[in-house]
């Protein structure tokens, strides 16, 4: 994912009232959301992959309303049902338009994979694109991850979990829209197998910072990268000096256009890899 503009998407409001009463008069709290909602209208080609397509990728999952949140308590994947197999599984969150998923499936049909992705379009993306490459072992799910991964899936049940350029808020006061905060890390631990890993990348400098601060900050989980600096050519300045703590970079995430866009404006990318304890 990348900066949302004014001109291609409308902010969701950063705190949804008090309170959300759902289609059946359920009230839900409020939370602060970690996405943009982009605007515009779909091509037909998008209607059609979700037509043609979703009965074989889509997850149909019960709403709290018509939007991307889930129910509580109702919406565990029972994952052997899902896929038709007992195997390892790697979710990724904010999948976009499928780039990276749809081709780490395609060449590990050994695991599963579950596409987490909040704007639909990238959904019918994914969809067309995994129909194409004839992947069999993919899922997607249109949902708020934020709110979604601890009700998804079990505890233990990744292997991996996948967050790739989130959503950077690059602005000060938007930073507590992040998704990667203290919280949010308790949760991929409880849905992490012991030994089971989780890779993040971003190409904002101070986002970076932050995750390492948070995943070294979990007790749960250890860096494999401990005290590694960012690659060589890396223009930022880290406030903690030489502390390090970035991954090489992860050979499984395909070059994806907002990666080059990030490298043509000089940003430079930091990946992490932490294992749950």
């Amino acid at each position: 994912m990348t900066v949302p503009t004014s001109q291609e998407q409308a902010v969701e409001h950063e705190v949804v009232g008090h309170e959300v009463v759902g289609r059946e008069g359920v009230t839900h709290p409020a939370r602060i959301r970690s996405f943009t909602r982009r605007g515009g209208r779909m091509p037909q080609r998008h209607h059609r992959a979700l037509a043609e397509h979703g009965p074989a990728y889509l997850l149909d999952l019960p709403r709290q309303d018509a939007g991307s949140m889930v129910q509580p308590g109702k919406s565990r994947l029972d994952l052997p049902t899902v896929f038709g197999r007992t195997s390892s599984v790697v979710a990724e969150i904010g999948s976009g338009s499928g780039d990276c998923v749809v081709a780490a499936a395609g060449s590990d049909t050994d695991r599963d994979y579950v596409a987490l992705e909040v704007w639909r379009p990238g959904v019918a993306q994914t969809l067309a694109k995994a129909a194409h490459a004839d992947v069999r072992n993919l899922r997607v799910a249109q949902v708020d991850a934020g709110q979604a991964l601890a009700e998804l899936f079990a505890p233990g049940s990744l292997e991996e979990l996948w967050i790739f350029f989130p959503d950077p808020w690059p602005k000060k006061k938007h930073h507590k829209r992040r998704l990667v905060t203290p919280d949010f890390a308790e949760t991929v631990a409880t849905v992490l197998r012991p030994g089971g890993t989780w890779r993040l990348a971003t190409d904002w400098a101070d986002y970076a910072w932050q995750m390492r601060d948070v995943v070294e900050g979990c007790e749960a989980f250890d860096n494999l990268h401990a005290g590694r600096l960012a690659d060589a050519g890396d223009p930022a300045v880290d406030p903690q000096g030489d502390r390090g703590g970035f991954a090489p970079r992860f050979a499984g995430r395909v070059l994806t256009r907002f990666e080059l866009k990030g490298e043509r404006a000089g940003r430079v990318v930091r990946d992490l890899a932490v294992v749950r304890r």
